[in-house]
């Protein structure tokens, strides 16, 4: 008896500019779980590694138990190492305020805001 099959897609970075991306057919009733440890060899990592990450299909945390269905992407999420509002802080300390925020670039003459 064959059991049936769905298409997904596994995506990884393992740091910047640096993406690992495969399609994989893996059987219906598939988990989160089960597709990280599919996906670790075909890209050549230690499965341990990946076990470590956070998941999320499309852009949204799941649970290792989660089950995927036909076209699903699943993503595998580093930690973050730094906290994205203190950077933009910093940032913003830098770059000063005049040069920062939705109307810096004004033309000669124009109201604020517009």
């Amino acid at each position: 008896m064959m059991v049936p099959s769905i298409a997904i897609t596994v995506v990884y970075s393992a740091g910047p500019r640096s993406v690992f991306e495969t399609r994989l057919n893996v059987p219906a009733g598939c988990t989160a779980h089960d597709a990280r440890d599919r996906a670790a060899p075909v890209w050549g990592i230690q499965t341990e590694t990946l076990r470590l990450l956070h998941l999320g299909v499309w852009g949204k945390p799941v649970a290792a138990e989660h089950l995927l269905r036909d076209g699903d992407r699943l993503e595998l999420y580093r930690p973050l190492t730094v906290d994205p509002k203190v950077a933009r802080r910093e940032r913003f300390a830098r770059q000063g305020s005049k040069g920062a925020g939705l109307f810096a670039a004004r033309r000669e003459g124009g109201k604020a805001g517009y």
